[in-house]
């Protein structure tokens, strides 16, 4: 039967973790790895995230601050899942009894948490305070304000791009590369309209409009265009404003990802173009071995066969999944 071949939003995102894939379907989450004897653990939870179920969270803008927080937080927390698989002994230090009973019982939890805040004082750090600095050093040289604010910004996007090329040349960061690429396969498989078989997900791109990188790209492209108008001389509070206008950086970058995510029009094509080049380098090309923990993960939060029926019109038919040959080449 022919199939439309554009993208049809599924509404599953993931993340790729040390050996594996986490998946997540509204508030259901998925993470599989790959363990050290070779077999496949899924562990299925739910995660509600901050102000669970308050109407602020869905509001345009707004939104975008809490996801972003939320996805920090859950990566956190499956990262960590997934590394356990990997470590030679797990033996609990005073600190960790310290911890756990200064939290009651939620020391795992409360880590989590002090993880994520240090994360994100550490982007900030790198990425947002760190060009400012060095662009300062050019203000002997250049009088100009607004070219200021764009060599600020293309010292930002420099830093970004020479940070994820440098630590892909660690193994372990080459190995998470990949499984981000079978993340990506996966989801491209599904929004195409084909079957979820390890033939049809190798044949898939591994670039796709909503991902995290994609994202982050835009957060440092409307950070240069946002502090483009910051206008003042002391040197503390601009980089207080810089600090403080992240939450809504963070909210309209959010906003164009949902975007490009829902829509295939040449406008979003273009601007999403810069994101799914960097995407380059932040997927590598899977292995089969690695495509099957994604479609694991993807199965055990997400129906496929049901949302094919109702998006693309047509049921799965085994047989016809068995012949990898029928799949269809990526346009």
């Amino acid at each position: 039967m022919a199939r439309k071949k554009c993208s049809r939003y599924s509404g599953i995102g993931g993340q790729a973790v040390l050996e594996g894939v986490m998946m997540k379907n509204k508030e259901k989450y998925a993470v599989a790895v790959r363990k050290p004897n070779g077999e496949i653990d899924i562990e299925i939870e739910n995660h509600q995230g901050v102000l669970h179920e308050n109407k602020i969270k869905e509001l345009p803008f707004i939104r975008g601050i809490f996801n972003f927080v939320d996805s920090l937080m859950l990566g956190t927390r499956v990262i960590n899942h997934s590394a356990s698989f990997y470590e030679e002994e797990e033996t609990e230090t005073k600190f960790d009894k310290a911890v756990d009973k200064l939290s009651k019982g939620n020391g795992e939890k409360l880590l989590n948490t002090i993880v994520t805040i240090f994360s994100i004082v550490l982007a900030v750090a790198i990425f947002i305070v760190l060009p400012y600095f060095i662009s300062s050093f050019f203000e002997k040289y250049i009088r100009n304000q607004s070219l200021m604010a764009i060599i600020e910004g293309v010292l930002r996007i420099l830093i970004f791009l020479i940070y994820v090329t440098a630590i892909s040349a660690m193994k372990d960061i080459r190995r998470l590369y990949q499984y981000h690429g079978a993340e990506h396969k996966c989801i491209n498989c599904i929004e195409k309209g084909r079957p979820l078989t390890v033939h049809n997900v190798m044949r898939s791109s591994r670039l796709h409009k909503r991902c995290g990188t994609s994202f982050i790209f835009f957060v440092l492209l409307i950070s240069i265009i946002l502090f483009f108008f910051i206008r003042v001389d002391n040197v503390l509070l601009k980089v207080v404003l810089r600090i403080l206008l992240m939450p809504v950086v963070a909210g309209i970058s959010y906003e164009i990802i949902r975007l490009a995510g829902r829509s295939d029009n040449i406008f979003v094509k273009i601007l999403s173009a810069p994101g799914m080049f960097i995407q380059k380098l932040t997927t590598k090309e899977p292995d089969e071995s690695m495509v099957e923990v994604a479609i694991a993960s993807v199965e055990a939060v997400f129906d496929w066969k049901n949302y094919l029926y109702e998006t693309f019109g047509y049921e799965v038919d085994e047989s016809w999944m068995d012949d990898g040959q029928k799949a269809e080449d990526d346009e």
